[in-house]
């Protein structure tokens, strides 16, 4: 698909306007990202809701939100593994809740678990115990941007093969390895300059690993939207769609980032 220059103007706007906000909430930490966190489940919940639901969607988006907000205040109190017993337990509620007002059980319980996992471990990146919360969070979001916006613009400039044309027609293989590569650069970059506890290479390691997982997630959101029969997740944001669609590769790039600082936090630091 060519590249347009209007498309290019509404999507640089938008993150012109919204990057610095998340990265201001995200420097304060504590009630601040709290905060950024419980605005975003409540506009994920929205937009999950009227992409799954067929009728009654403030049914399904109440159900949803609860199970979010009750997650993500759980780790926010520093209790990760109660609030992954909290995700767990509010994802069941969800499912019965929905299915008892005539809604999709299965829907509900999902996406308490598919937008909440990644939001349990955002907060345990930012305000946990361990050091060098604010460098890991910050490369989360880094590594997901940089290879998401590296995709998009490769893909459009050389095109060619599509990577998955039965769920995602627009994405190229040239999309996908430019993405990997922003993703390796900016891992290593981090790396180098952040106290992240480990050196470039393993930052190219955890920067390449990051940015497959940005692939993947953006990836799956297009086949849910697939097969709930949407274009794109809502309309909150000008050029990208809904907030889904901005950060559906950050919420799989997140556990990959956190599963790297679990390592450093369990071993030691790498080279």
């Amino acid at each position: 698909m060519a590249m347009r220059a209007g498309d290019i103007g509404l999507r640089a706007a938008s993150a012109l306007v919204l990057a610095p906000a998340a990265f201001l909430a995200i420097w304060a930490g504590g009630l601040w990202f709290l905060a950024l966190m419980l605005l975003a489940c409540a506009l994920l919940a929205v937009e999950w809701a009227t992409m799954s639901a067929t009728r009654a969607w403030r049914v399904m988006a109440g159900a949803v939100g609860f199970g979010l907000f009750a997650s993500v205040i759980s780790a926010h109190a520093e209790q990760l593994s109660l609030a992954l017993v909290m995700l767990v337990f509010c994802a069941a509620a969800a499912g019965l809740f929905a299915r008892s007002r005539g809604q999709e059980a299965v829907d509900a319980a999902y996406g308490v678990l598919y937008l909440g996992w990644p939001a349990v471990l955002l907060i345990w990146l930012r305000d946990g115990t361990e050091p060098g919360g604010l460098a890991w969070t910050v490369s989360a979001f880094v590594i997901a941007w940089a290879s998401d916006i590296m995709a998009y613009l490769v893909g459009n400039l050389i095109g060619g093969k599509k990577l998955w044309p039965r769920f995602s027609p627009n994405k190229t293989w040239s999309g996908f390895i430019g993405g990997l590569a922003a993703g390796t650069a900016a891992g290593v970059l981090l790396a180098a300059f952040l106290d992240m506890g480990i050196g470039p290479v393993w930052g190219g390691v955890l920067g390449l690993s990051a940015a497959l997982a940005t692939m993947a997630g953006d990836l799956w959101e297009s086949a849910l939207k697939r097969r709930y029969g949407v274009k794109d997740a809502g309309k909150l944001i000008p050029g990208h769609g809904g907030l889904l669609d901005r950060v559906d590769g950050l919420m799989f790039a997140v556990v990959i980032v956190a599963c790297g600082r679990l390592l450093v936090v369990t071993f030691g630091t790498g080279a």
